[in-house]
């Protein structure tokens, strides 16, 4: 099974490779040197981590992993360890959760954390404020979160609220 694993791998590499090479802008794999644009490290996409970021209607924003706007509730107390958003508003606002202790993010420089969320899971926190994503955004790039009721705001990459209105 390891070896089916890693020779799945293999070829995966090779082909991302060989596709790299076919790009008539890279000059540089003719010449026989690395195509500049093949990273030399891995850097986790937004689907292989928890949040990540991304570019909306509201500038630069952190995302779920499935690349859903993250939103922050004010009556939320940073640093308190827990949400305050439960029962229907846990259904309505879905915890933003991680099997991790550690969660993986790209692009995020606020302070990533993690507390027990209302329904046991690991609920993410940037700079101690939960975060959620919200029901009525059915894909990335939605933002029909944003300011409800006042008191719910996107987050740029450092944690900080959005305070800008949603277009439209």
């Amino acid at each position: 099974m390891k070896s089916k694993i890693a020779l799945t791998l293999a070829a995966a590499t090779f082909a991302t490779l060989a596709l790299a090479g076919c790009s008539a802008s890279n000059t540089s794999a003719a010449s026989g040197s690395a195509p500049s644009s093949i990273p030399t490290s891995s850097v986790p996409t937004v689907a292989e981590s928890d949040a990540a970021t991304a570019t909306s209607s509201l500038g630069t924003i952190i995302v779920n992993g499935e690349g859903l706007t993250a939103y922050a509730f004010d009556t939320d107390v940073p640093n308190s360890g827990t949400s305050s958003c439960t029962d229907v508003c846990a259904t309505t606002w879905p915890a933003i959760t991680t099997t991790s202790a550690t969660p993986t993010v790209t692009g995020i420089t606020g302070t990533i954390s993690t507390i027990t969320g209302v329904n046991g899971a690991k609920q993410i926190t940037v700079n101690g404020m939960p975060i959620y994503t919200f029901s009525k955004d059915a894909a990335p790039g939605d933002v029909e979160g944003q300011g409800v009721k006042g008191t719910w705001h996107a987050l740029t990459p450092a944690g900080e609220k959005v305070i800008t209105p949603a277009a439209g």
